[in-house]
């Protein structure tokens, strides 16, 4: 019997796979079966694998020939089975040695041809096989990515000869070199680019220095989109541990691109047409959804009262927790989520409540009707609520020449700058501070803790909005460099939280 090495994952968990193949007497027909609660997926293995062998003069013979797949009692699911079960096959032919090829992880797609093609989760498999001091066998194309685990006993064919070449000594497969990271698009846009907003920019500088959630609420037209999209341009670089991290779900998720690693904190904008298995995940693999490939970056949700409600409220948990758990009939994964929410929305409808010139006739009826599409519960987790005022002309014309608009590297270096005190301070931004580190990080004076009971009395202000208040007043006091909340960043804190959630927009 043939043993060799192949993996899963489930979630960010990785489950090694053990591919037994074994030639045995059988009837004169050729008999290729596939065994180890295997998917369709990996069942259309054995019609591949036939086509491939043919196409390398290759004769099946006369036997029963099974390859199981062990632990039988996990699914095994997806394509990337097909060269560990191809390399096995040929091992028990005599072609390949098994000895060698029991020391790496084998992963990939096989063509017809024999050509072996992209698969998911390369990364993540380099990054098992190296901590379990294995090689790994991966596609051609995806070399580069299995080298950013940080080993090279990597072996990446292009096609099925050159490992049966390389195994042979006949030809030598070269360790696949690192590439230049890609630069990100976000890199071309700049927050100097939008014109007036000053109260939005000094909300959203607030939000990228403690990593706090916010919402932005203004008619059609005022810039709201433009902020948000700006947003990765003033966040702190990404560091290697969540580059690593952030990349590892990518390569999951089949978004991976082969060249390089995702290092600019992800940015992604969802339509509000979108399922809530498209946010949260699933999918008969339990693939990871939007708001894990939004994890250590932005998750941006524009028209917020246009989604399903019930979408919406799987951002609850999440929020709080920073994972997510996705369960399916036969499977459940774990997935990171510690993502940054930036949400948008019009007023009401017509989106110029308040604007006598411009609203419509049921007006202000309708924006509270509006607004109440979004439970409490999930506006009382977002930090941050800001009015964007819609810009007037001669804002949109410069016509204050003497006062040019901040670029993102001078903002950034504030938000940096902020970020650094907090991590030195407690080790992670404001925004995750809670309980005995909230207190220790933010403590307050018996001055500033009455003028902030009395003001959550009057907002009628939950529990968690009170400390949200105190971890924004922190923030603020990080930006400006102070060791303790003062007054004045109390108050700015406060006035980031709605009082009257059916009042937004009006005049």
């Amino acid at each position: 019997m043939i043993s060799l090495n192949s993996i899963i994952f489930n979630g960010m968990d990785a489950t090694p796979i053990d591919v037994q193949v074994q030639l045995s007497s059988g009837l004169c027909k050729q008999e290729f079966n596939i065994i180890g609660l295997a998917d369709r997926a990996v069942k259309e293995s054995a019609e591949r694998i036939r086509n491939v062998l043919g196409a390398l003069n290759i004769s099946m013979p006369p036997r029963r020939l099974t390859v199981n797949l062990s632990p039988a009692d996990v699914e095994k699911t997806g394509s990337h089975f097909d060269l560990p079960i191809l390399c096995g096959i040929l091992c028990a032919f005599g072609i390949l040695p098994e000895a060698e090829l029991s020391k790496y992880v084998i992963i990939g797609e096989v063509g017809l041809n024999g050509a072996i093609v992209k698969t998911d989760g390369v990364l993540p498999a380099s990054v098992w096989a190296n901590q379990h001091n294995m090689g790994i066998i991966c596609p051609g194309d995806q070399g580069t990515e299995a080298r950013w685990a940080g080993h090279t006993n990597i072996l990446a064919p292009f096609h099925v000869l050159e490992l049966i070449n390389h195994f042979k000594g006949t030809q030598i497969l070269p360790v696949p070199e690192l590439t230049k990271i890609e630069s990100d698009a976000s890199a071309h846009v700049d927050m100097a680019e939008v014109h007036g907003q000053s109260a939005a920019k000094r909300a959203l500088e607030i939000a990228a220095a403690g990593g706090h959630a916010m919402l932005m609420v203004g008619p059609p037209g005022s810039g709201k989109t433009m902020l948000a999209s700006r947003l990765p341009t003033i966040l702190p670089e990404m560091t290697p541990d969540e580059i690593l991290e952030t990349s590892i779900i990518y390569s999951i998720a089949g978004q991976l691109n082969g060249k390089s690693l995702i290092t600019t904190r992800p940015f992604r904008s969802v339509h509000h047409t979108s399922s809530a298995v498209s946010l949260a995940g699933g999918g008969a693999d339990a693939r990871p959804g939007e708001i894990s490939l939004a994890h250590n970056g932005v998750l941006f949700l524009d028209e917020l009262p246009e989604f399903n409600r019930a979408t919406l409220e799987i951002l609850r948990q999440p929020m709080e927790a920073g994972k997510i758990m996705v369960a399916r009939a036969r499977r459940t994964a774990t997935y990171p989520a510690r993502f940054q929410l930036i949400a948008a929305m019009n007023p009401c409808p017509c989106g110029h409540l308040g604007n006598a010139a411009l609203a419509c006739s049921r007006a202000p009826r309708c924006a509270e009707a509006y607004q109440n599409k979004i439970s409490g519960p999930l506006l009382d987790r977002i930090d941050l609520h800001v009015d964007v005022d819609a810009v007037n002309p001669w804002e949109m014309t410069n016509a204050d020449n003497d006062t040019p608009a901040e670029t993102s590297a001078q903002i950034r270096a504030r938000v940096v700058a902020a970020r650094n005190r907090q991590i030195a301070r407690q080790g992670v931004p404001n925004a995750l501070l809670d309980g005995a580190a909230l207190d220790a990080a933010a403590p307050l004076s018996a001055e500033l803790t009455e003028f902030l009971n009395g003001a959550a009395e009057k907002m009628g202000m939950s529990a968690r909005g009170y400390n949200r208040i105190k971890r924004i007043a922190r923030t603020i006091a990080d930006l400006r460099g102070a060791e303790n909340i003062e007054m004045s960043d109390l108050a700015e804190a406060l006035s980031y939280r709605p009082i009257n959630r059916g009042k937004y927009g009006a005049k």
